[in-house]
């Protein structure tokens, strides 16, 4: 059985700007446009998202993703086992396979993984998986 579980709220990313952009998010943030560079930057972000949904929306139906949260332990992929089926993920947001699955499990139950965003699994997992990864 596949569970939900909360999506973290956000996940950190770095980047690199130049002195002259950065001094304009600066200025825009000084002028209270923005309360921050960090709701800038989150709202240049969610402007380019919705400027391209048609390209994304086209690209999760052509590549079939699933889109949101996906989170297995360990029952959930001994019954999987059990049956002989194999596991093919594709999805755009959060893979979460729980800390009692075993490296071995997940080698055996978890075919391929494609995914566009977080996964959350102990390193063992994920190490077993690497060769898996698209």
């Amino acid at each position: 059985m596949v569970r939900s579980i909360k999506m973290p709220d956000t996940e950190k990313i770095t980047i690199n700007i130049s002195a002259v952009d950065l001094g304009k998010i600066d200025l825009l943030v000084q002028e209270g446009l923005y309360s921050n560079r960090t709701d800038f930057i989150r709202t240049a972000i969610r402007s380019q998202l919705e400027k391209h949904n048609l390209e994304i929306q086209q690209s999760v139906a052509r590549h079939s993703y699933i889109v949101g949260v996906l989170s297995y332990d360990r029952s959930d992929l001994e019954k999987r086992k059990g049956r002989g089926e194999k596991l093919k993920i594709t999805i755009l947001g959060l893979l979460h396979l729980h800390d009692d699955i075993s490296a071995d499990l997940a080698a055996e139950v978890i075919e391929s993984v494609k995914l566009l965003g977080i996964f959350i699994a102990s390193d063992e997992v994920k190490a077993a998986l690497t060769d898996r990864m698209k």
